[in-house]
């Protein structure tokens, strides 16, 4: 979506990142003494979350700039690290769950490369193997086109041995990154789905072929990939649909420059559902067989979201046998149905992640 209207900081100052991101808006920044307006203006559409879409927010983030993933309760979660960039997203998924998480959902660009740069040289002096993510609360490359950010971050990321960049997107916006010198420090990542969901659900978003094209050009750079099929849905023929999308994976890219791919079914707060229903009226995402389960998220019932993982796995394994696969967010039974071995042990999972960026990433290994 195009940004129509554009609010800033009236405290943030006018340096090369903000005047480059405002240049490639073509926007004069209304500036505001306080965010309250720019919930204001959102709140009183009828639909806030689409306008939200549409009207940026340029600020500083005012909270911790680099936390733990929050993860959830009853769940085996990755140990992933959160660089806070920004918030919400220009795309329109049918099942995102931030239209609901946030009250409205604002647009935010969290400016400020040496508060960033700061503190990520603060991560890079511990003796240990960092994460690093970007994609938790946004889309990683949205602002790729017009942002100094993501070059930013790759090249940071390149001088340093300890810690891996993840971005992760539903976009082919690589332009900017292809030519750098990132030193196997970066993970480009694609969210994947079937091209009916990709349809339906993920308005905005680059097709299936589009997003494959983009992850065969970072392969020929050098870059380091990761695809994350989450959320798989289920419907009618799902299973031929989602094998056919891992067919079309290893056309494109070998399976050595794999570093990990994830798995995790469609599940959602309670209060999404009202959300997906005024939105997407044509949507039937929120009808399948779901329970709630032990973190209040609606999930599928457990032998569904089996049989589609074993489905999908023993794709992934007949052509990428050696590629590390893992769950997001799911229990031991499914793990040990599944995948044969359950990371039990506090941190284990993050460990083992660890050990696939340092074996296909160019980190210190003697971390591990």
């Amino acid at each position: 979506m195009k940004i129509e209207t554009l609010f800033m900081d009236n405290l943030l100052p006018l340096d090369d990142e903000t005047e480059y991101l405002i240049s490639r808006i073509h926007l004069k920044p209304q500036k505001i003494h306080d965010s309250g307006e720019v919930y204001d203006f959102i709140n009183q559409a009828d639909d806030p979350v689409s306008l939200a879409k549409k009207t940026l927010y340029i600020t500083q983030n005012k909270g911790a700039v680099i936390r733990n993933c929050p993860g959830t309760c009853h769940y085996t979660c990755c140990d992933y690290t959160i660089l806070h960039t920004g918030t919400f997203c220009t795309m329109d998924c049918a099942y995102c769950i931030l239209q609901a998480y946030f009250h409205p959902p604002v647009l935010q660009y969290f400016a400020g490369l040496d508060q960033i740069g700061q503190e990520l040289q603060a991560v890079f002096r511990q003796n240990k193997i960092f994460r690093i993510g970007t994609g938790e609360y946004t889309d990683s490359l949205i602002w790729e086109k017009v942002s100094l950010m993501p070059e930013f971050l790759v090249k940071t990321f390149a001088g340093q041995k300890n810690s891996v960049l993840e971005l992760k997107t539903k976009t082919v916006n690589i332009e900017s990154l292809i030519s750098l010198d990132h030193n196997e420090k970066t993970i480009m990542a694609w969210s994947l789905n079937t091209p009916e969901i990709i349809r339906s659900q993920e308005k905005g978003t680059a097709s299936l072929t589009a997003r494959l094209e983009a992850a065969k050009q970072a392969e020929s750079k050098g870059y380091r990939l990761a695809f994350h099929f989450d959320p798989i849905v289920i419907y009618p023929g799902c299973e031929d649909q989602y094998k056919k999308v891992i067919q079309k994976i290893f056309e494109y890219v070998r399976p050595e420059t794999i570093v990990w791919i994830s798995l995790g079914t469609f599940r959602f707060m309670p209060g999404l559902k009202a959300v997906i229903e005024k939105r997407f009226p044509e949507s039937t995402l929120c009808y399948g067989e779901f329970i709630q389960g032990l973190d209040n998220k609606m999930r599928y019932f457990k032998p569904l979201r089996i049989h589609i993982y074993k489905e999908m796995i023993a794709g992934l394994k007949a052509y990428a046998p050696d590629v590390f696969l893992y769950f997001c967010m799911e229990d031991e039974e499914v793990w040990e149905k599944c995948l044969g071995f359950f990371p039990g042990k506090e941190r284990e999972l993050g460990r083992l992640l660890d050990q696939c960026a340092a074996g296909r990433c160019n980190l210190n290994r003697a971390l591990i």
